[in-house]
């Protein structure tokens, strides 16, 4: 039963936030999807998350933040190589303080338009590591968020919505699958070309078809290196 209420959906034309969007549309009464144009790598993901909200028939808002001057990631410096292969730790791939200020925005979105939730497709069993997708982070801004809203103050906080939380890739392809996403539509790819076509070997590539594996689903991926 959909909550008689509104929900910003961040939506960045991946698999996740496409999962995301399409469970919102189930829970929600109106959905505003909300993109990033950040000085990331390449812009294919914004084209897919056009499509993706055109698709879902909801508002579209893309803010254009600079953080490629400030660097520090694979996804925002092109001198630095996005990885190929499995590494230990903290990925290059981070993009420092990402999800905080996206979340920050959200909540600004949120505010401005009287929705009562944000939804976000972080997730703590199949991702790269990044520090800003555990529980306790999520938790912590949802802390901040009762604190400096007029919402939280007067006693309606927003909520933070992560259905994917503890999903495996897998599970999330399934609930997905059950809810019709078009997984054609989407770029999961760190390195994907001006068509949205995958490069097959980076992280987000490697966890997206063992994903679809997993599933016993097939995989609509276009691959550049595809015959």
């Amino acid at each position: 039963m959909k909550t008689p209420s509104r929900a910003v959906v961040l939506l960045s034309g991946g698999l996740d936030s496409a999962t995301c969007l399409a469970w919102a549309l189930h829970r929600y009464d109106q959905c505003e999807a909300l993109s990033f144009a950040y000085g990331q790598r390449h812009t294919s993901e914004l084209d897919a998350a056009k499509r993706l909200a055109e698709a879902a028939g909801v508002p579209h808002r893309i803010i254009s933040i600079d953080m490629q001057s400030l660097g520090g990631s694979a996804l925002t410096d092109h001198s630095i190589a996005v990885p190929e292969e499995q590494s230990q730790g903290i990925p290059v791939t981070y993009v420092p303080a990402r999800n905080t200020i996206f979340l920050s925005y959200a909540l600004a979105v949120a505010e401005v338009t009287n929705s009562q939730a944000i939804v976000i497709g972080v997730n703590a069993v199949d991702y790269s590591g990044y520090p800003d997708c555990r529980p306790e982070y999520i938790e912590a801004f949802a802390q901040l968020a009762r604190l400096a809203t007029k919402a939280g103050v007067e006693g309606q906080p927003l909520s933070i919505d992560t259905p994917l939380l503890w999903l495996s890739k897998a599970e999330i392809i399934q609930l997905g699958n059950s809810l019709n996403v078009d997984y054609s539509l989407t770029v999961s790819c760190y390195q994907a070309n001006a068509e949205g076509e995958a490069c097959g070997k980076c992280d987000s590539c490697r966890l997206r078809a063992q994903g679809f594996a997993d599933a016993a689903l097939p995989d609509p991926t276009r691959y550049r290196h595809a015959s």
